[in-house]
């Protein structure tokens, strides 16, 4: 191969053409504040509000009810931290252990300022436990954070079955899910998720880095995190970062209109690489296969090999994959989610994330290189 065979669109995804093309305008041409008075403002200004106006009509909410942000990590910040600013009902937080560092990271510097949070377990296919969360809902809960789809293995939670159980439980209880890997992939619609705060990031569905969006329910009582100036409706300070928001909105717009025959594309693509890999490889374990999962998320695990040997020995067949999070991959450690589900530490992990520009003989070629390393490794 003289390319890189790119399969790790789940830490990010590459910017589309289209979308390239919409930030070029407003980096450019249109490149006033939106916050200044004279025309080259007002038509940054004008922008930004139909931007706000198509991601909420893409989440199908009201764009009232959009903020943006600098990506997934300051929306999940904000959502789970903004709630509890002014907060007097409780001292008491739940979430899952298989969050995205950002959230868990956010949770665990809670527990210095007072705060007592359950880490709800999953089982051997990464699903919560609806039981468990019912039982660990006290009446000083706070908030509860559960994300939509998990990084590593695509694991699906049922969002909706977890809202209606909180809000049957109490209903003052705010519901914040991180659904950055989920955007772009299923269809989301707030409103039925049943959600008060959802996360998106731009930079996971084909659009830029650094910026994202937080859903913020009508009514939910929310504080800065970040202060200054009056931007974001006096909630998030910063100058708005037109071009980004754009390509966010330009993004998600062409994913959304997409996302039926992507969805069928990548499908098809999945169920031919997990064909090959369980044909052509001996011993590997695959994560959470049998869960519902988002579309090209692959997660094996193999034995008596390390993950460093194995990503940079794919590495130099021009291999791109991971062995988790993007934003914990630095570690060769076995992944906090991957530890929940129960798997042997003596295992190596390997997550595989197609879109639909990757192929068989993609994946054909991966699979073999994969076999070849293995052997030589073990």
């Amino acid at each position: 191969m003289n390319k890189y065979i790119y399969m790790d669109n789940a830490a990010t995804t590459q910017l589309n053409t289209e979308v390239f093309e919409e930030m070029k305008k407003y980096l450019l041409e249109y490149h006033g504040n939106p916050s200044s008075i004279y025309s080259l403002g007002r038509q940054s200004k004008q922008a930004l509000d139909e931007a706000r106006l198509q991601i909420g009509k893409m989440l199908h909410t009201s764009h009232k009810e959009i903020y943006f942000t600098s990506g997934g990590t300051e929306s999940n910040n904000w959502g789970i931290q903004g709630v509890l600013r002014n907060n007097k009902k409780g001292k008491h937080l739940i979430t899952s252990k298989i969050e995205h560092k950002s959230v868990l990271s956010t949770f665990e510097a809670l527990e210095t300022e007072g705060y007592d949070v359950t880490y709800l377990d999953v089982n051997q296919e990464g699903m919560i436990d609806l039981n468990q969360l019912e039982n660990s809902i006290r009446e000083d809960t706070v908030l509860v954070s559960i994300m939509l789809a998990n990084n590593e293995t695509g694991v699906i939670q049922d969002i909706k079955d977890i809202s209606k159980l909180i809000k049957e439980k109490n209903k003052d209880i705010y519901f914040h899910t991180d659904a950055v890997q989920g955007a772009g992939k299923l269809e989301l619609d707030v409103k039925a998720l049943g959600v008060d705060l959802l996360s998106i990031s731009a930079h996971k569905f084909h659009g830029p880095k650094g910026i994202g969006a937080l859903y913020i329910k009508k009514g939910t009582d929310i504080e800065n995190i970040l202060f200054g100036g009056a931007q974001e409706r006096g909630l998030r300070p910063g100058t708005e970062n037109i071009a980004s928001i754009m390509g966010m909105s330009k993004a998600l717009t062409l994913a959304v209109e997409s996302i039926n025959s992507r969805v069928e594309k990548v499908k098809a693509l999945e169920h031919y690489m997990i064909d090959q890999l369980k044909n052509r490889l001996e011993d590997i374990i695959f994560n959470g296969l049998t869960a519902k999962r988002l579309p090209g998320y692959i997660n094996i695990a193999i034995k008596g090999v390390s993950n460093e040997s194995l990503l940079m020995n794919l590495d130099i067949e021009k291999i791109c994959v991971s062995s988790g999070s993007a934003c914990t991959s630095g570690s060769i450690k076995q992944s906090h989610v991957i530890k929940a589900m129960g798997l042997d530490e003596a295992y190596a992990v390997l997550r595989f994330s197609l879109n639909e520009k990757n192929t068989k003989k993609e994946i054909d070629y991966v699979v073999e290189k994969l076999k070849l390393i293995i052997n030589r490794l073990s």
